[in-house]
């Protein structure tokens, strides 16, 4: 019986590359004008109007504690399920579909640099990706 690995769609953010389950994502979109939302967490860009559903927008630099990168034509919003509701995540370009031979845990959970986010580096032809857990993402912890 054959094995099926997951597959993993790699974004990139600066110089770090990410993955994201690809079970976890709706759609990948061509950024769009972002409404600011006042008084909302800090990581929150704002919203968009999604074929007439409004969904929150991510900013990844704002959530790992980064500068932000400036939006260029690569730019999209990877729209992902985040309990029950599609929630944007955006990212300077995202790159290809893949999937990893192996696995490790992340480095530290305890770095501010966006590891206690993840579920493990993935190894690729390419390089280290960090394969993002969509729950801590976005939960408060």
């Amino acid at each position: 019986m054959a094995v099926i690995s997951e597959q993993y769609i790699v974004s990139r953010l600066g110089n770090e590359r990410h993955a994201f389950n690809i079970r976890d994502i709706n759609e990948i979109i061509k950024m769009e004008y972002i409404t600011e939302v006042p008084n909302s967490k800090p990581y929150i860009k704002g919203v968009i109007n999604l074929r007439g559903k409004i969904v929150p927008v991510v900013s990844m630099c704002r959530r790992f504690g980064i500068p932000e990168t400036p939006i260029g034509k690569l730019s999209r919003i990877v729209v992902v399920q985040y309990q029950n509701e599609a929630t944007g995540i955006i990212v300077d370009a995202v790159e290809k579909v893949t999937s990893f031979d192996d696995i490790q845990p992340p480095v530290d959970a305890n770095e501010p640099n966006g590891t206690q986010f993840m579920d493990g580096i993935g190894q690729s032809v390419d390089g280290l990706v960090g394969i993002l857990n969509i729950d801590r993402l976005f939960g408060e912890g």
